[in-house]
């Protein structure tokens, strides 16, 4: 059996490690063993936190909502459940959206649920 050297994959395999662990503090972007486990523990923070990135979106939605509607004069759940009611299918995040950047087009929302 002939010998295999692996220098060159070796020597790839390193730089792409140190390449994805550029702009980590210390020795995590320039130790090879560092940077190993660094990149391990930002694959498992990445994973994890994408699915903490929804609800927390949410819940940023929901206050929103809720500051504007409590200013208009119903509360978060009323309006919520008034909607549900009425059958009108606006999300969270378009409500949220239209109370943060058009209050008017909000108001006017509100006004045909009262």
């Amino acid at each position: 059996m002939t010998r295999v050297k692996k220098g060159v994959h070796a020597l790839k395999r390193r730089r792409s490690v140190l390449k994805q662990t550029k702009g980590f503090r210390h020795g995590r972007s320039t130790k090879e063993r560092q940077a190993k486990e660094a990149l391990l523990h930002a694959g498992n923070y990445s994973f994890a936190h994408r699915k903490d990135k929804k609800s927390h979106n949410r819940k940023l939605w929901n206050i929103k909502i809720n500051a504007l509607s409590r200013e208009l004069g119903m509360s978060y759940s009323k309006l919520i459940g008034t909607l549900k009611k009425k059958n009108i299918l606006l999300d969270r995040k378009i409500l949220a959206d239209l109370a943060q950047n058009q209050p008017l087009i909000f108001a006017k929302i509100l006004e045909s649920l009262k």
